[in-house]
């Protein structure tokens, strides 16, 4: 079966007569009845019931034409998208970040998309790792860009940096010092980590040692706000990314301390469904959102090692 048999079924079907179907389809009326007599052997079934009057449709007839429309409409708009796609980039698309996506390539990636892309509707979505990847899964965003995501048959993830985590909180409980502090150190201090779960696996690439922190946690938030609050009322310490509380850091407000013996890092991934074939708009956006990536570790302003 091809689309030409197809299209020659339909003419058959909407006009019920093979000579007006064969003027319709610009075709020999024997080649057209010869192309209908293959399709019925290939089903091993009678699409037409051969009356005086013309082509009567069976049931299986009935069946195969709203299937026909339907693969011969997306058979055209496939062709269409492929032949225009490269002139235009139009349509909706959808991107999940985790905060620190949105906090390094936000900006810059809404600007890009407004100045380039005038036919593209982008919606982004911020939140933490965990939900980001959750928003993927349930078909809700079509790229996300998240730490550490599981091994999941239906998921392409594709690393593109590994980031140094450092332990973040006041002068107070960090002793004022910017040296570097210990792994077990870290884990005596008093420490606001995430939920645990599909959360908490974002913070750090070793499961082992994400679980050696367990203890020490005296809060679980699932909140930027609710932890950056803690951290700076002095609650207690997070191991975080320089990037987390840059503003607070700069300020003087939080120190960091780099964390050593082991030193600690975490993965992000652009990720996409596997089962959902890349359009021109989500190609275009993930190119552009690599470019933004390594153009922000390239200036320093994300510190990280870029894996693309």
């Amino acid at each position: 079966m091809d689309s030409r048999q197809l299209r020659y079924f339909i003419a058959v079907y909407e006009q019920r007569n093979l000579s007006r179907a064969a003027d319709q389809a610009s075709v020999a009326q024997s080649a057209l009845s010869h192309h209908i007599s293959n399709l019925e052997a290939e089903f091993a079934t009678a699409l037409f019931e051969r009356k005086p009057r013309g082509m009567e449709p069976t049931a299986a007839g009935e069946r195969l034409y709203e299937h026909a429309r339907i693969i011969l409409r997306a058979m055209a708009a496939a062709e269409r998208e492929i032949r225009e796609g490269s002139r235009s980039v139009a349509g909706d698309i959808s991107i999940g970040m985790a905060n620190s996506g949105v906090k390094a390539i936000g900006v810059p990636l809404m600007r890009a998309v407004l100045a380039k892309y005038p036919d593209l509707k982008m919606s982004l979505t911020e939140s933490l790792s965990g939900a980001t990847l959750m928003h993927l899964m349930a078909s809700e965003v079509d790229l996300a860009l998240v730490y550490n995501p599981p091994s999941e048959k239906d998921l392409v993830a594709e690393p593109v940096l590994v980031e140094q985590m450092f332990c973040v909180g006041t002068a107070r409980l960090l002793g004022n010092r910017k040296g570097p502090i210990s792994f077990e150190e870290v884990t005596r201090l008093p420490l606001l980590t995430l939920v645990l779960g599909l959360s908490s696996r974002a913070l750090l690439d070793d499961p082992v040692l994400l679980k050696r922190l367990e203890p020490s946690a005296i809060l679980h938030l699932n909140s930027i706000t609710g932890i950056t609050g803690a951290l700076l009322a002095g609650l207690g310490c997070a191991v975080a990314t320089k990037l987390f509380a840059q503003e607070h850091l700069e300020a003087g407000r939080l120190i960091a301390r780099e964390v050593i013996e082991p030193k600690l890092t975490r993965t992000l991934y652009l990720c996409h469904l596997r089962n959902r074939p890349m359009t021109y708009a989500m190609e275009e956006m993930r190119r552009l959102i690599l470019a933004l990536i390594a153009d922000k570790v390239g200036q320093g302003a994300w510190q990280a090692e870029l894996l693309i």
